[in-house]
């Protein structure tokens, strides 16, 4: 997903268009509902921040994504901009073929295998991503977001880079607090909520998520941040 998008609750509508949370590579949430050439610009984006940046930081780059076959007829069937699914299928392997030439079509079992090679366990998993809107429905042109995800917590900061204004903590949840499996769902709820939200969280749906500056953390909370990333803290 676009890490800008995924910022939202649900969705957030611009100019009448309902720009999913989802949005990224995903085709019902993005070439089927933006319409091709819309969304395969987002789809190219959305990839180019695990495959040139991503890489640059990791040394190691995934996408993953679902094309259901009944998107030949999504168009028929629901009204959605792209022709159909099909066709932003082929812009995007096409695009990719020739931005990444060492890029690999395989199954997500494999990338699962291959995971396991690499990580025998979670002790030194510590992957970084940054990514800019695309300027395409919710990806805010304006906005740069960073991801820091490790064994301990994941944090993310989002700022403006087209002005000084510092960058905001909107996401951070660190695992030694407390977690739980959740309950049987209620009499008219679908699901169970697998959701763990503790101490601030990216979606902005709880008092305490409003955006904060790392130094408004708590001591014990910088300390667990500057373990990892003393630059953050230091700087």
């Amino acid at each position: 997903m676009d890490f800008l998008n995924a910022r939202f609750p649900g969705a957030r509508i611009i100019d009448g268009v309902h720009c999913g949370s989802r949005q990224g590579v995903g085709p019902i949430e993005t070439v089927i509902r933006l319409g091709t050439e819309e969304g395969t610009k987002e789809m190219l984006a959305t990839t180019a921040a695990h495959f040139d940046k991503g890489f640059e930081l990791n040394n190691f780059a995934w996408v993953t994504c679902n094309w259901e076959m009944f998107l030949v007829e999504a168009r028929r069937i629901y009204g959605y901009k792209g022709r159909n699914g099909l066709d932003g299928l082929v812009i995007w392997f096409s695009e990719m073929r020739k931005r990444w030439l060492k890029a690999k079509f395989i199954t997500q079992g494999e990338v699962g295998l291959l995971w396991r090679e690499q990580f025998k366990n979670n002790d030194s998993i510590n992957y970084r991503f940054v990514q800019r809107g695309s300027g395409v429905c919710g990806s805010d042109p304006d906005k740069e977001i960073r991801w820091f995800m490790n064994k301990g917590f994941r944090l993310a900061l989002l700022s403006n880079h087209t002005t000084d204004s510092p960058e905001k903590v909107i996401n951070f949840t660190h695992y030694d607090l407390e977690a739980q499996e959740p309950p049987d769902p209620k009499p008219g709820e679908a699901i169970r909520n697998w959701s763990l939200m503790n101490r601030i969280n990216q979606k902005g749906t709880r008092p305490q998520d409003t955006p904060i500056r790392i130094e408004q953390l708590k001591p014990n909370e910088q300390t667990i941040i500057e373990q990892r990333y003393p630059q953050l803290i230091n700087n």
